[in-house]
């Protein structure tokens, strides 16, 4: 009988249990497919990124925003953090041991009560001691293990992070760069329209010299030149900020940037499915890490629940204690084994307020992740309806600059003929323009739209084919 109770109390210490509820993933209101998009499992977030944007200096400034970017150099350094908490949590399943020294010189008083009755040279006690020492917490209950499984979510919830950082840097410089492609399709147009606004100033400063014309006229052009001229600075001034800030990505100090495809021969996939919802759930990395921050507050229900239970513990030293330095005499050793539980019984219900906080942050965790979730799913269909209006804006505003530059040609031969007054050219002139500035940044805003749900969908991120893909691209 004695063995069995023995081998049944051994094997309950080492098995022990797991207190708290084991973790499910809840259910989430899922749509059948994304808002203006048909249900299909195909997505656009399949491509890796170098495939979606295609520009040579895009893909190279992306692959040095990957290298030097100081978030995602952060995000990685918490991910060794939450890693290395895992190693810590988990060292408190094992036995701890430890070596202990000490030296100790006392000197008696022979008018002590009882009186010493010792001789003169043994009033001084000179001893040494040196032990090793061992505590093993049991983990019966599995409070141990409902923290290291805690740490361990945290863990990949931390990497989860980082992944978010590399997807939204993937999707951040491309943005700026479209944006900055934008601005240059600008200011090429706003120089160009300045050239042909400087030969129209000087046709009618010539017709006015030549009693043609008259001084309306040519205070109109010179009018209508300063309008549009004075976009060209402010156009500068706002490439130069996007270099800059394309270059805070890329960790460098600020200088220009160099450019790739022009903005009008930029590559827009011929389509952009989005896939299944239920897809996104698995991919979108802030919905990855709010889930396993809701596998964390699961785990540390039990932790919490597993603190109403004893802590039990193992304790053992061996050493030796002698007055000289031979501690290694048999004569000298020592040893001790003893073995304890802690059971706490009132703490002014501290471990019951601790158990309700862990049920509060788990129901919060919770909230998180459905909300990550239904925000994935918004931003999916913001972006869809977005690429999609835009390509109809573009359409309609490609059809206007093309009757505008028309338009533009028929007034100056009206005018030459006699048949229309310069406010006919004038206005031709300027609607031109301002149509063609409205193109170039609807193009830059379908681009940015498309980036943006490569994005929103969680898109195409492996680690190690970028690495295979910088690889080959440095050996070409």
């Amino acid at each position: 009988m004695k063995q069995i109770l023995s081998s049944a109390l051994v094997l309950l210490f080492l098995s022990g249990c797991t207190l708290g509820p084991d973790y499910i993933r809840p259910k989430v209101l899922t749509p059948e497919s994304h808002r203006g998009a048909s249900p299909t499992a195909e997505s656009l977030a399949d491509l890796p990124w170098w495939e979606v944007f295609k520009d040579p200096k895009l893909q190279e400034l992306t692959r040095e925003a990957l290298k030097n970017n100081y978030d995602l150099r952060a995000a990685a350094a918490r991910v060794e953090e939450a890693r290395a908490q895992i190693g810590i949590t988990r060292s408190f399943l094992y036995p701890q041991v430890d070596v202990r020294g000490s030296g100790t010189t006392q000197q008696v008083s022979r008018k002590s009560e009882p009186p010493q009755t010792l001789a003169a040279h043994d009033r001084t006690f000179r001893n040494l001691s040196l032990a090793l020492n061992m505590v093993w917490e049991l983990d019966v209950f599995g409070k141990i293990r409902r923290e290291t499984e805690a740490a361990t979510a945290t863990f990949i919830a931390t990497d989860m992070a980082r992944r978010g950082v590399y997807i939204s840097l993937v999707a951040d410089v491309a943005q700026n760069y479209f944006t900055l492609r934008q601005l240059d399709l600008e200011l090429e147009i706003a120089r160009r329209t300045v050239g042909l606004n400087d030969e129209t100033v000087e046709y009618y400063r010539n017709r006015l010299d030549g009693g043609v014309s008259n001084q309306l006229e040519l205070d109109q052009s010179v009018a209508n030149r300063a309008r549009t001229a004075q976009t060209i600075p402010e156009l500068e001034r706002q490439i130069v900020q996007q270099e800059n800030l394309i270059n805070y990505l890329l960790a460098r100090n600020p200088g220009p940037i160099d450019r790739g495809i022009v903005l009008t021969d930029q590559y827009y996939p011929p389509a952009v499915p989005a896939g299944l919802p239920a897809a996104l759930l698995e991919r979108r990395p802030d919905v990855l890490s709010a889930e396993q921050q809701l596998v964390a507050a699961n785990a540390n229900i039990g932790a919490a629940k597993a603190l109403f239970f004893p802590d039990i513990s193992i304790n053992t030293a061996v050493g030796g204690l002698s007055r000289n330095i031979n501690i290694a005499d048999k004569r000298a050793a020592i040893w001790a084994v003893s073995g304890g539980f802690f059971q706490p019984i009132f703490q002014g219900w501290r471990l019951f307020w601790n158990y309700k906080g862990t049920m509060a942050r788990f129901d919060e965790a919770l909230a998180q992740y459905e909300k990550a979730a239904q925000n994935g799913f918004k931003e999916v269909a913001d972006s869809l309806v977005t690429i999609e209006k835009l390509k109809g804006v573009r359409a309609e505003q490609e059809a206007q600059v093309a009757a505008l530059a028309n338009s533009s040609t028929l007034s100056r031969h009206r005018y030459d003929v006699g048949l229309a007054n310069y406010l006919e050219v004038l206005i031709a002139d300027q609607q031109l323009f301002d149509a063609e500035i409205l193109l170039a940044r609807t193009r830059g805003a379908e681009l940015n739209a498309v980036a943006q749900l490569y994005r929103a969908l969680g898109g195409g991120w492996d680690e190690m084919a970028a690495q295979t893909s910088q690889t080959s691209s440095a050996s070409q």
